[in-house]
């Protein structure tokens, strides 16, 4: 009986372990959904919901540069899922994350983020880390792409925008749909930040 009991109060405890892990990972969300936008000074305050579920905290990029992409399956430029996988492939070793959030926003995503991630693997053999399908414009923007635009005045104006963040969690750049992921325009940024030296805050 006691034997019992113990098993019984060890697998409570797991159970209870998990439930708190869960459950603040849920909190963290929140409080980053609902403090107010002004309050942010750098991109690495920001979390996502990631496609696999749980969550995309940009603070673990800290330090490299990550540029983030609003992708769209049923998009005239789909085909640059393409070209995103291989700028990742090109840089994914110095630093560089690549960061793709399907939206819907311009009407052009599949129904749910189990069928993008089919797509987006049986097309393209993806391996980019993918948000949620999520807003990007307007009232129910995500905070991070409300953040870019009281920060910039950018907002994606359609599918394939792109954001690169510096390795300090600043904007360094905004390029429209037309510029191609691996165009001199976005790998010569890249290039510049991948050389940078990032003062360790921690020593400050």
């Amino acid at each position: 009986m006691e034997a019992n009991s113990s098993v019984f109060l060890q697998l409570l405890n797991a159970e209870l372990f998990h439930f708190c892990e869960v459950k603040m990972k849920t909190i963290i969300l929140i409080i980053s959904l609902c403090v107010g936008v002004a309050t942010m000074s750098n991109a690495s305050q920001f979390i996502f919901k990631s496609a696999d579920g749980g969550l995309i905290n940009l603070e673990e990029f800290k330090g490299k540069p990550v540029l983030i992409v609003n992708t769209a399956s049923r998009c005239g430029f789909t085909g640059q899922l393409e070209t995103l996988q291989k700028l990742s492939d090109a840089y994914i070793s110095e630093g560089l994350t690549v960061l793709a959030v399907p939206s819907n926003d311009f009407n052009q995503e599949l129904a749910s983020i189990d069928a993008v991630k089919e797509f987006c693997t049986i097309n393209y053999n993806l391996t980019l880390p993918m948000t949620e399908i999520t807003s990007v414009r307007g009232k129910n923007a995500h905070p991070f792409f409300k953040w870019v635009k009281d920060t910039t005045g950018f907002s994606p104006k359609w599918n394939f925008n792109k954001i690169l963040i510096g390795p300090s969690g600043e904007i360094v750049q905004t390029f429209g749909s037309l510029t191609r992921p691996t165009s001199g325009a976005i790998t010569n940024e890249i290039e510049k930040l991948l050389d940078q030296e990032v003062p360790d805050q921690a020593a400050g």
